[in-house]
This record gives C-alpha cells, structure tokens and sequence, in this order.
C-alpha cells in the first residue's frame, strides 16, 4: 500500500507509468489512466483490476489540452497525478527534423502541462490533509535535464523545461498545500529503450524507478534524480565548458547515432 486513495497517470499502459500504476493499485484504491493504445491500456487496467483496485482507463493523447482539462476535472478527489506521458526521439547523428522536434515538444512539455495545470486547480480546492497537503504531483523528466545532449536535442530540452517549470511552479503550489517534484530517472528498461543499439549504463527495470519515484514522493523534495551515481556524474558532466562537453559527447561511439523512436503510448 502506498498511501494513496486517488491516483492519476498518464502514459499508464506501459512502462513506468504501468508500474507505478500497479504499485498504487490495492483494495479502497481508484486509479484513473490514460494512454493512447486501447490493448496495452486495457491490460494494465486488468492486472491493476486484479490488486483489487477500482480502475477507471481513458484512452486520451496528453495533446488534447481541452480532453486533459475535461478529464482531470471530473476524476474527483486525487492524492496523486503523475504526468508521465512522453516521447523520445534522436538525430541518427544528423540535424533534427523540424516536425521532429515539435512533436517531441508537444508531448513532452505541453502534454505535461496539459496534466498539471487542471490538477493543481482540482487540488488547491480540495481540503488538506492531516499533514496540510492537498495533493502530490509527479513529473517525469529525465537525466537529460542535465547535458545539452546532441543525439536528442528536442528531447533533453523538452525535459529541462518542464523539470524547470515544474520546481519553479512548485515553490507556490506548496503554499497552497500542493507538493510538486520533478523526477529525473537515468535509463529505465521499457519498449522505447529495447531499440537503442547503444550501452546504457545504469539500465533498470520500470518497476525499480517506480518505486524509487513513489520513495520520492516522500520525502517532499522539489527534485529527484536518480540513479544517483549516475546523477552526480552528469551534474559533473554538465558544469565543463560547453566545448570540452561536444568533444567528449561526440567522441562516444553510438551515443549520438540514435534513431527516431517515438513512445508506444503518450
């Protein structure tokens, strides 16, 4: 048990937002999920069925600000909302393609604003808890946040975005009793990473970040990056002069040559 009654996730069908869901579910608990395959939604849906949970799957692009205000609103009550939803995309080690770049950035910043914006008008008009909080928001970001990296430009940005908007939105959503964190996970084992042809160091299971995300949440910090070697390092990485960074970036074989992978379920 997590402690939560109401949870809302999007890109619930798969990967980390599917194991966070079934880490929620539990008899008592209602989970609202959103994804964009109808199979792989409905099946997270069953096995969070099958813990007991009252699940409510709405099959919905993060895109769609006016779906995402509709649906949010009529959720009810919610403990938590985990704006998850994203997408990921690399150069091939070329130039990005304009319409590349705009999707990624559609889904990735704007889909999760679409998420956040609704929920922190439900929750600020909710009553606090015991503990004075209204409601948690989850947001996942990513390592990238920390290195301009060249193999996913829209991708490391739209993620240093929304990492920025969501702890600078944060520090006023706490005075209305509402804790937001920003979640920054290295690689994370899922249907968009079995493609890369690279190494990915720290490599983990999405039901590790999940529990490490809901061990976040926790502890109320407006950041968590994890793993946190990994972290350190990039944080490291990310302080070095901008043309030390392209050398070193650049003389990593595979690192860059990435090809277009969009998300099974945004």
């Amino acid at each position: 048990m997590t402690g939560y009654r109401s949870v809302l996730i999007t890109g619930a069908s798969s990967g980390i937002g599917r194991a966070l869901a079934l880490r929620c579910a539990a008899p008592g608990v209602t989970l609202h999920l959103s994804g964009r395959d109808a199979l792989r939604l409905e099946a997270a849906a069953a096995a969070a069925r099958a813990r007991g949970a009252a699940v409510h799957p709405r099959l919905l692009d993060v895109r769609d600000r006016d779906g995402m205000a509709d649906w949010i609103a009529g959720a009810g009550p919610l403990d938590l909302v985990v704006a998850n939803a994203g997408i990921t995309a690399g150069t091939g080690g070329g130039l990005e393609a304009a319409a590349q770049s705009r999707a990624v950035f559609a889904t990735n910043l704007d889909g999760a604003i679409n998420t956040v914006q609704p929920a922190l008008a439900a929750m600020v008009a909710q009553p606090p808890g015991p503990d004075g909080c209204r409601g948690r928001i989850a947001v996942v970001a990513s390592m990238a946040v920390f290195i301009a990296t060249p193999g996913a430009p829209a991708y490391a940005a739209s993620k240093t975005a929304i990492d920025v908007w969501t702890q600078a939105t944060g520090v006023v959503a706490r005075d209305r009793g509402v804790r937001m964190t920003s979640f920054c996970p290295g690689y994370v084992r899922s249907a968009i990473t079995e493609r890369n042809s690279f190494h990915m160091p720290g490599l983990m299971t999405a039901e590790r970040a999940a529990e490490l995300i809901l061990r976040g949440l926790r502890s109320g910090k407006p950041r968590v990056a994890f793993p946190l070697w990994m972290a350190a390092s990039a944080r490291v990485l990310g302080l070095l002069p901008a043309t030390l960074v392209s050398r070193l970036l650049r003389a990593l074989p595979g690192q860059t040559a990435v090809a277009y992978m969009r998300g099974p379920d945004p």
